[in-house]
């Protein structure tokens, strides 16, 4: 069993899949992080503005991570683990950077994240947070393929 589990959420009830691995693996007295990572796109006004100084990016970032934060205290108010201290973060970020991040800094043994399963041509032309969080080597992760037949829509 696992004393401190990372586990990543965008919102969706495939990521969400998630939990109920992280619950089972997690010891009595052990900690699960959960954590949103917003991604904003920094695009410039008319390509030579920074992103942070236009006012549309501040008020979209000064909205989203409070919502983001509040989904993740709903999200752990629902997990059922007595005993295991639940904590939540929200950055913002490109996801995979801020995952492996968070990951090294509260020093997790492990990641319990879901994949869309997605593969081929749709992988390459969305990415997959799951493999570049994979390709960081931060710490293990566990990987839970979607149970839902839209996950690879």
């Amino acid at each position: 069993m696992l004393k401190h589990v990372l586990v990543p959420l965008d919102g969706s009830k495939l990521a969400e899949e998630a939990l109920e691995h992280a619950v089972n693996i997690i010891c009595p007295e052990g900690k699960i992080t959960l954590l949103s990572a917003v991604d904003v796109p920094e695009v410039p006004i008319y390509g030579y503005y920074p992103p942070a100084t236009v006012p549309d990016y501040q008020a979209t970032v000064e909205d989203l991570l409070p919502q983001a934060k509040n989904y993740l205290d709903e999200v752990a108010k629902g997990l059922a683990c007595p005993g295991v201290v639940v904590e939540v973060e929200a950055h913002i970020g490109e996801p995979a950077q801020v995952i492996a991040e968070v990951a090294s800094r509260l020093q997790v043994d492990a990641i319990v994240m879901s994949t869309h399963g997605r593969s081929g041509l749709s992988r390459w032309l969305f990415g997959s947070v799951t493999n570049k969080v994979l390709g960081t080597r931060c710490c293990p992760v566990f990987v839970i393929p979607s149970r839902h037949p839209e996950a690879k829509s």
